[in-house]
């Protein structure tokens, strides 16, 4: 990650933003999806008479599931602490 913002600007990062708008998530992401898609059209075709048909949300998986939002403050001060738990180093030069 550091390399990218190193050596992409804010241009290309905007208009890789708005590609993955039009044509859909990169990565990981779009797989999710995929995958959810997938599962779904086999439940479906597999319900029972009268039960509802999925939806594709019923299949992604849900990585975040923290029931209290942090604030940005509060998860910087996690940040710091989990770099100096694996002793990092906080570099404040700019390139």
């Amino acid at each position: 990650m550091r390399q990218l913002l190193a050596t992409a600007g804010a241009r290309e990062l905007a208009e890789w933003q708005a590609y993955e708008r039009v044509a859909g998530p990169l990565g990981g992401a779009r797989g999710d999806v995929q995958a959810a898609l997938i599962a779904t059209v086999i439940a479906a075709v597999n319900r029972g008479k009268g039960q509802r048909a999925p939806s594709v949300q019923d299949f992604m998986p849900r990585w975040d599931r923290t029931r209290v939002r942090k604030t940005p403050e509060e998860l910087f001060k996690l940040a710091m602490a989990a770099n100096s738990a694996f002793g990092g180093t906080v570099n404040t030069t700019t390139p």
